[in-house]
This record gives structure tokens, sequence and C-alpha cells, in this order.
């Protein structure tokens, strides 16, 4: 029984914690500093108690896969090694 009231406290300072960093992610992004990252911080957070957030973190995370293909590197691009 005493777990209960433990998880709703996580859950609310989680929910606090998490949305206050959404929140300073959308006031940066007018201003210069990584707006984009915090929000994606944020959420992170909010994901580990909420499952809409997770759902929207699954779709950043693809929508970043899509954005950076993962490729093998070039060798004439690597610096050379004297």
């Amino acid at each position: 029984m005493a777990r209960r009231p433990l998880h709703r406290t996580r859950k609310l300072v989680v929910g606090i914690v998490g949305g206050l960093v959404v929140v300073l992610g959308v006031i940066l992004i007018p201003l210069p500093g990584p707006g984009s990252l915090v929000i994606v911080g944020g959420l992170a957070i909010l994901a580990t108690e909420f499952p809409v957030a997770e759902r929207a973190m699954k779709r950043v995370k693809e929508s970043a896969r899509r954005a950076f293909p993962k490729r093998p590197p070039d060798p004439a691009e690597e610096p050379a090694v004297d």
C-alpha cells in the first residue's frame, strides 16, 4: 500500500520537471540556444512515466533516423595519420 503514494509522487515530480524542461526548450527556440535538444530532453524525462511522451519520443527518434541515416565512413574523409 505504501508504494502507491510513492509512485504518485514520483509521477508528479517527473511530470513537473519534464514539463518545465519542455517549456524551457520552447522558450529557447527563438533565442540562441539548443531549444530543440532541450525539448527532446524534456520528452525523454516525461517518457519515463507517461506513455504519450514515450510514443512522442519514438516518433522523434524515427524522424531523426530518417533525417540522419547511418552510412559507412568514407576513407577519403578520414584524416591522414602521419
